[in-house]
């Protein structure tokens, strides 16, 4: 694990996942990153904002498309995370239909973007700071694969289909 003087974790694959609080629903809806990864082999996505283009046209969608066959490769539960509230994470959600596909996991103080050193300053366009995109295989809160797209948007390495392939 390498840290930064602020002692921010940099994750690399055989890590621990960092334990934090994110929000399911509602204000009401907390749980502990460490709590969803116990014991269950887990995809996790993380975006730079719900509703916004790149987001809602590519990749949510790829993995609503392809959960089936997450599941058919052992996948227990796939996780949506972007800074926003819980509010907005899950009428994103209800807007496209995900029900018990995937976990919409809001991170609204950015304590996890902030926890594995992928904060995206998008202020001057967003309002805030967010989280660069990157997916995530996790087996039993440990980091097995990491997809993170470098420029913090792109729409490559952290798509569905290359995570399904690396599984």
């Amino acid at each position: 694990v390498d840290t930064h003087a602020n002692n921010i974790m940099v994750v690399k694959v055989g890590d621990k996942f960092p334990d934090v609080t994110l929000f399911e629903g509602s204000p009401a809806g907390a749980v502990k990153t460490s709590e969803i990864l116990a014991g269950k082999k887990v995809v996790l996505f993380a975006l730079p904002g719900a509703f916004t283009p790149g987001c809602s046209k590519t990749h949510l969608p790829g993995y609503i498309e392809d959960y089936d066959q997450f599941k058919a490769k052992g996948v227990d539960t796939i996780v949506c995370v972007s800074v926003n509230d819980p509010f907005v994470m899950a009428a994103w959600g209800e807007s496209f239909k995900v029900g018990d596909k995937i976990r919409m996991l809001a991170d609204p103080r950015g304590e996890l973007a902030e926890a594995l050193d992928v904060v995206l300053d998008l202020t001057a366009v967003l309002g805030n700071k967010r989280s660069k995109r990157y997916s995530m295989l996790i087996e039993d809160g440990c980091v097995k694969h990491f997809n993170l797209e470098e420029d913090g948007g792109g729409l490559t390495c952290s798509l569905s289909n290359n995570l399904l392939s690396a599984i």
